[in-house]
């Protein structure tokens, strides 16, 4: 059985009629990619280094490294498990040559109660010790948390994009949520997940 995909399932997706353009010669086709997936990879860089300049820069990188592999997609995953993947290795590698500084994750403040006279504040500085903590987290924690809470990818595409079984992801994530429970004793477990989602900021 073939893995081409047929003509019709072609045109319903915009991605593999753009790739099917570029591979047949129309370079100019790769423009129609850029444009619909330079939001998500800008904001998923930035979520690896938290600089807007340099998350740019990477998303930049990332296209290349797409544009050179075209090639290599294998249609049996959607166009974008393969590009986050990709995109997710160009900023991994920029991570080990240059490292974001970030402090101990004991050292991360921890949130005090929110006073409800200054609700909107006290959620702010909540968002943004979890964020700093989670910032702080081993890489192998860290990435996890990145892809699944701030990206908002599933459980599937999350782990697919790391390369990683399933479980392991899971794993990961527990694990990552134990130690930030730990370092924040008074964040009820939900709520501490309910921030890591909202802090889907950067955009």
């Amino acid at each position: 059985m073939s893995n081409t995909p047929s003509a019709d399932a072609t045109l319903a997706d915009p991605d593999r009629a753009d790739a099917a353009r570029v591979l047949a010669g129309d370079i100019q086709a790769f423009e129609g990619i850029v444009r619909r997936w330079q939001g998500p990879l800008v904001n998923m860089a930035w979520r690896y280094c938290r600089d807007r300049s340099r998350a740019e820069e990477l998303a930049q990188e990332a296209f290349i490294r797409a544009w050179r592999g075209l090639a290599k997609w294998r249609r049996e995953s959607s166009f974008s498990t393969w590009l986050f993947a990709l995109a997710a290795n160009v900023f991994r590698s920029d991570l080990k040559r240059f490292p974001t500084v970030m402090v101990p994750i004991d050292a991360a403040p921890e949130p005090s109660g929110p006073a409800t006279q200054h609700s909107a504040l006290a959620a702010q500085f909540n968002a943004d010790s979890v964020r700093r903590a989670v910032l702080a987290l081993p890489p192998r924690y860290r990435e996890p948390v990145v892809l699944f809470y701030f990206h908002e990818m599933d459980l599937g595409a999350a782990a697919r994009t790391m390369g990683l079984p399933e479980g392991t992801m899971k794993a990961r994530l527990s694990r990552a949520r134990a130690l930030l429970r730990r370092r924040f004793p008074h964040l009820k477990a939900q709520h501490a997940e309910m921030e890591m989602v909202a802090l889907n900021t950067g955009k």
